[in-house]
């Protein structure tokens, strides 16, 4: 029998115990030989990113040791941090941000001195016994100064620029002979899912590069993940055709399209080393894309153009890479947990190396994701998941509908997913309806449905988000009287706009979220440092669009209560964007509480920390929505309530 009680008073088993004590972070993943390789980010271990090994037999075991932390500071979001050659690993370790090298079964050492560098995307040139890399650096005053640099591995030195005089470079790519290197770059203010140009270079005996030229792209075109086949042809993903599809480089100097389909296989380039595609052959290879916002994992013949679709129970996939027969790469179905997974390909046989949650959980207490479109401003749709409240043990009383939080994700080029997340589920399972909306700008929908947001952040964003929960409330799903919105970063941002331009919600919760955008441009890292001429309009020009679009300066219109998270060490979002609001919401005196956490950046990886934003935003919202959790959580300090 089903215990009756109001949505939002369910007790569930997910708790944030059980989640950060069983969860980690599975990132990057690459194949050497037979051996399997991926990094771990450990909360129980203060976030630290660790790399892990597994060869054929299934002996698994660390490779970096503690104190050591995998993981780069470049562009700030990382990505790219080792590459491995042999067995030997080479990784940045993120509290210097130095570059190691690891023999097997030896201690690190330091191939780079000690100056304010960082390092990232490496590719090891086997021929020439060095590395070719992103350097990023912070040497001198101003902004940072990103090239591509080789780094010998017989003598510690920061590294000999190659290439240079660009803003970004990413993805410098060895031609399996050595006598070629290809790579990306762009300048402000494109990101590079606005405009980046493919650059192809002669590499000379002594590893100066000779004749270099522009390949492939420009301004307007947006070109990611340059690839050798095994012969030695070079392959790229462009959105030229208002889809990231598959190109290759012919003896002539032009491209043809490998595939022409109306799906996504490239993704925003938040993180190095993206890897959407793999060759299997020289005449195949394995790919990953999205359509619809679920993704598939496929082989495509490039001799006839032929795709043929790997049925698997996933629908998150990436990081594919192939060696001696398998595929590697990650995972996730609304079931299962991001997983590093291996399939055989010959025996078409998956197996699932690591799970990010040892926790197991009846299906009873999982919400499945709804793939909704709705409609929204100027007669368009817009895309979503929705997720109903569900835990086998309760029911509500008769005729009551459940609070919805409305999840805006960050980026905000970025896409929400129907994989499961075990944070969503803590809601679900509590009695919460849940919609992730993946508004215009996010990625997944083709290029026309990403460059909604161009000009118009803090506007699409605000409407798609705000009309979803309307269209979830007109359709008597939820509760038009209990709406949350919550987001980070970008969507702390979304967060922050919808509840100072509307008076639809009742409460918010911003994770580390922008108040004032004027203060994000003068203040924030290189990488993002233009980004909101496209997102907003140019600046100082349109000065006073900032401000129309910034939070902070029309408290007066807010109405809704407010919580807000930050890391003290975010280098993106620096505390005084949670701070501003802070202070103008107390003034106005409305119900607000603030959390910062020592030691934590963008986003958080402690599982202290983790905890605690979860049980603090179920009390907040507790108070607010007038209800009694199930939970014992440490009282929050609100003002003005």
């Amino acid at each position: 029998m089903k215990t009756e009680a109001p949505f939002g008073t369910w007790k569930s088993p997910i708790t944030p115990e059980s989640i950060t004590s069983t969860i980690v972070g599975l990132d990057s993943v690459a194949v050497d030989g037979a051996d399997s390789y991926w990094t771990e980010m450990r909360p129980q271990e203060g976030g630290r990113y660790v790399l892990v090994r597994r060869t054929p037999d299934g002996w698994t075991k660390d490779v970096t040791p503690a104190p050591f932390n995998v993981r780069t500071r470049v562009h700030e979001y990382g990505g790219g941090a080792f590459v491995i050659a042999d067995g030997t690993v080479f990784f940045v370790n993120y509290d210097d941000q130095r570059l190691y090298r690891q023999l097997p079964g030896e201690e690190p050492e330091t191939i780079s001195p000690e100056v304010n560098m960082r390092y990232a995307d490496m590719v090891h040139d086997r021929f020439r016994k060095r590395l070719v890399a992103v350097r990023e650096d912070h040497t001198g005053e101003g902004e940072a100064i990103n090239t591509l640099v080789t780094i010998p591995l017989n003598q510690l030195t920061a590294g000999e620029v190659l290439v240079s005089g660009n803003d970004f470079y990413a993805y410098p790519r060895l031609s399996p002979d050595g006598r070629q290197l290809a790579w990306i770059t762009w300048n402000h203010p494109n990101m590079p899912w606005d405009g980046t140009e493919l650059w192809l270079a002669d590499v000379n005996e002594d590893g100066s590069l000779g004749r270099s030229e522009c390949v492939a792209g420009g301004p307007s075109e947006s070109i990611l993940q340059p690839e050798w086949s095994p012969a030695g042809r070079l392959y790229f993903v462009s959105d030229r055709s208002g889809w990231w599809n598959l190109y290759r480089l012919l003896d002539s100097g032009q491209d043809e399209h490998v595939l022409d389909m109306a799906a996504e296989f490239g993704r925003p380039l938040w993180r190095f080393g993206i890897a959407m595609y793999t060759f299997v052959s020289d005449e195949e290879l394995a790919c990953t894309y999205i359509r619809t916002g679920q993704w598939r994992l496929a082989l495509l013949d490039l001799n006839t153009g032929q795709l043929t679709d790997l049925e698997t129970a996933y629908n998150e996939i990436g990081e594919l890479h192939y060696a001696a027969g398998r595929l590697l790469f990650y995972a996730a179905s609304p079931t299962e947990p991001k997983s590093i997974v291996e399939l055989e390909l010959e025996e078409r046989q998956l197996k699932v190396l690591k799970r990010s949650s040892a926790l197991t959980l009846d299906a009873g207490y999982l919400s499945r994701p709804l793939p909704i479109e709705f409609p929204t401003t100027g007669q368009l749709t817009a895309h979503a998941f929705f997720y109903a409240p569900a835990n086998k043990d309760y029911r509500a009383p008769a005729g009551e509908s459940p609070p919805l939080i409305v999840f805006s994700h960050g980026g905000p080029t970025s896409l929400a997913t129907a994989a499961l997340r075990i944070d969503m589920q803590y809601w679900t399972s509590r009695g919460f309806a849940v919609v992730d909306v993946n508004y215009g700008g996010s990625a997944g929908y083709g290029r026309d449905y990403r460059r909604r947001l161009n000009g118009q952040w803090g506007v699409v964003d605000v409407d798609d988000c705000s009309n979803a929960a309307r269209y979830l409330a007109d359709k008597g799903l939820v509760d038009r009287r209990r709406l949350a919105i919550r987001g980070g970063s970008a969507g702390g941002y979304t967060t922050l706009r919808v509840l100072t331009d509307h008076d639809l919600f009742r409460v918010g919760a911003s994770y580390f979220g922008l108040s004032d955008l004027e203060t994000f441009v003068n203040d924030t890292h290189k990488f993002e440092a233009r980004y909101l001429f496209s997102l907003v309009g140019p600046f100082p020009e349109q000065a006073s669009l900032y401000r129309e679009r910034s939070p902070i300066y029309h408290v007066d219109k807010l109405s809704s209560a407010m919580i807000l998270f930050q890391g003290l060490e975010d280098k993106i979002v620096l505390p005084n964007q949670a701070e501003l609001i802070l202070e103008a919401v107390r003034t106005k005196g409305l119900p607000v509480a603030y959390i910062p956490f020592e030691g934590e950046q963008h986003g958080f990886r402690r599982a202290e920390n983790i905890k605690r934003a979860l049980e603090a935003e179920l009390y907040f919202y507790a108070k607010i929505f007038g209800f009694e959790p199930a939970d014992e959580i440490e009282p929050v300090n609100i003002e003005n309530l």
